[in-house]
């Protein structure tokens, strides 16, 4: 199956995915915010460059999209139907790197925790904030 679009227009659809500050991050930004949490954004001198980390809890929030992180039995991943064996092998790789990088830190001591934007929808969202926030409050380091 061929693509539907040129080279150049796919070239340009693919520039613009943004890989920070995504709606679902900036979501979970301002609801922690207006809860009294602080936090750093994309620590690059940690692994996997975390969305958000709230030293303070020493814990550390990853906001994936469905779609490149391979959300499994999520309606919004779906593998594409054109060039389906790449696109297959790149969000195994992304799940391995997940996973590699959440190993890494746990072994450092960090509470890592997972938000999907399929969690961020209006009816979930204040559910899935509320459930983060008490396993950010589990960690309050002394």
């Amino acid at each position: 199956m061929t693509d539907v679009h040129t080279k150049e227009k796919r070239s340009f659809n693919m520039s613009r995915i943004k890989g920070k500050n995504t709606k679902p991050e900036m979501i979970v930004r301002r609801m922690l915010f207006s809860q009294g949490f602080r936090y750093r954004i994309h620590q690059k001198i940690l692994k996997g460059s975390p969305d958000i980390v709230l030293s303070k809890y020493r814990t550390i929030v990853f906001v994936h999209g469905c779609f490149w992180h391979g959300h499994d039995n999520c309606k919004q991943f779906v593998l594409p139907k054109t060039r389906t064996d790449w696109w297959y092998r790149k969000i195994v790789s992304n799940k391995e790197k997940d996973d590699i990088n959440i190993e890494v830190l746990e072994s450092e001591g960090w509470n890592v925790k997972i938000v999907w934007s399929c969690e961020l929808t209006t009816k979930k969202r204040a559910l899935t904030i509320e459930n983060l926030i008490k396993s950010i409050r589990k960690h309050l380091v002394h």
